[in-house]
């Protein structure tokens, strides 16, 4: 359908949970389709709906070739954990290392709302909880430790798109029930 600007870190919408989805229509098939193409034009290995503006807990992968979505996500995740680099789309250029747990089962419902139900490991587990994360409002830079937080910040502030004016978005087409932006 469309690629969509991404938002960037101090946009509010990132900051704020996201909605359950109780639609599974075609404006929630659209929405799909945007957030897909405008992670593989990125690109990037996941995208949430917040991070183009619609406050809906839907969100898509593209790790190692596999593209998805998932709809309304429920993770449980494994007792062991990774530690990897992690960056993210509305924060360009910025890569930490981030620890994960290793494994999850994801939970949730297709574009249709059939249900579905994942076991994923390494990167796609990870994607799965980065993206996750951002529909509770949260970015991988809060699960860093400290000092590594405070780097990413100073890199955040002495980067070329830090405090540039937001860009112009239409009103999403996605229903977001009056909460998205």
């Amino acid at each position: 359908m469309a690629v969509q600007p991404i938002r960037l870190f101090g946009d509010p919408v990132l900051r704020q949970r996201a909605i359950e989805v109780d639609s599974f229509d075609k404006e929630l098939q659209r929405l799909v389709t945007d957030l897909t193409d405008t992670m593989l034009a990125a690109p990037g290995a996941g995208l949430a709906a917040p991070q183009i503006g619609v406050g809906l807990r839907v969100f898509t992968w593209n790790v190692q070739g596999e593209v998805g979505h998932l709809v309304n996500p429920t993770l449980s995740l494994s007792h062991e954990t990774q530690d990897g680099p992690e960056g993210c789309l509305s924060l360009p250029e910025l890569t930490y290392e981030c620890l994960r747990a290793l494994s999850v089962v994801a939970t949730g419902f297709d574009v249709h709302g059939e249900p579905v139900r994942i076991e994923a490991s390494e990167l796609l587990a990870r994607a799965m909880q980065h993206e996750t994360d951002h529909l509770d409002g949260i970015l991988f830079i809060d699960k860093l430790d400290t000092e590594a937080r405070k780097a990413a910040m100073k890199e955040i502030r002495e980067s070329d798109w830090f405090g540039l004016e937001r860009p112009t978005v239409r009103v999403s087409p996605h229903s977001t029930f009056g909460l998205g932006r």
